[in-house]
């Protein structure tokens, strides 16, 4: 997973975070001043800054976004960086108002009229008083905004800046599939047959590294290709762990394995 794509994914999961309200209004009260080291003092203020420095934080990039509750801040960390520019990007963090200063967000895609971002401390109502995070949608000539933080991110980055054309990331690899009929065959085979439970052992081994990943499955039995009785304990571990339900049985169903999948790099079939 590309350090873009894990800092977006984790935007995108926080759409629809709403912070606290007292006395009929909202008042800033929000969990990311609280999880960020350094920035819990700015727990009850404005906090779209805040929201990216959670955001990277999070998604193990901090080096990459100025840890900050100021956008001005903001701004000038990524300047001196010489990481700055008027065109939009992908995972960019973009600045609003007068030099920057009045409003923040990460831009997850944009196109030759707008640019796209996922935003804290706004709203979808027009008020000047925001009160979670929210999708937005922009006029990329819109006067309000200001400019772009490139983060360096490892793959590149892609950016409608003519300077960045050599940075845009190299198409991803194709994920290797896995065939959920070949992994509950192997689970099921009678490991007294004559390939027992190496039958699809390319499948397998798909899944028992990401079993290995999540800390369920020991090296010595991660990359053998077999489901045996220790591989389906360890997948019966991932059911529960997973959340999607019982029953615990080691057998891989569509949901669970999908989820493994998802979060290890391989897609099902």
């Amino acid at each position: 997973m590309t350090q873009v794509s894990k800092i977006l994914a984790l935007a995108e999961g926080e759409v629809g975070y709403h912070e606290g309200r007292s006395n009929g209004h909202w008042n800033n009260d929000q969990k990311y001043a609280k999880e960020v080291p350094g920035l819990a003092w700015a727990n009850y203020q404005a906090w779209c800054a805040t929201f990216v420095s959670w955001l990277a934080y999070k998604a193990d990039v901090a080096a990459l976004y100025p840890r900050t509750a100021s956008c001005l801040t903001g701004v000038a960390w990524f300047k001196k960086l010489g990481r700055w520019s008027e065109y939009p990007a992908i995972g960019a963090q973009v600045f609003y108002g007068q030099n920057g200063g009045t409003h923040t967000g990460i831009v997850y895609d944009y196109d030759a009229t707008y640019v796209y971002t996922i935003e804290g401390n706004t709203n979808d109502s027009g008020s000047a008083e925001g009160d979670g995070v929210y999708r937005k949608k922009r006029a990329r000539k819109d006067a309000y905004v200001y400019g772009y933080g490139y983060p360096n991110f490892a793959e590149g980055i892609k950016s409608a800046d003519p300077k960045y054309a050599k940075d845009v990331p190299a198409k991803p690899a194709a994920k290797p599939t896995v065939k959920l009929a070949n992994v509950v065959a192997a689970a099921k085979a009678d490991p007294k047959a004559a390939q027992g439970h190496t039958t699809h052992a390319a499948d397998v081994k798909l899944v028992e590294a990401a079993l290995k990943a999540e800390g369920l499955l020991a090296a010595k039995y991660a990359a053998d290709g077999s489901f045996g009785t220790t591989t389906i304990e360890a997948y019966a571990d991932w059911q529960r762990k997973s959340g999607v339900g019982g029953p615990y049985d080691g057998i891989p169903g569509v949901k669970s394995l999908t989820l493994l999948g998802n979060k290890h790099g391989f897609k099902v079939a």
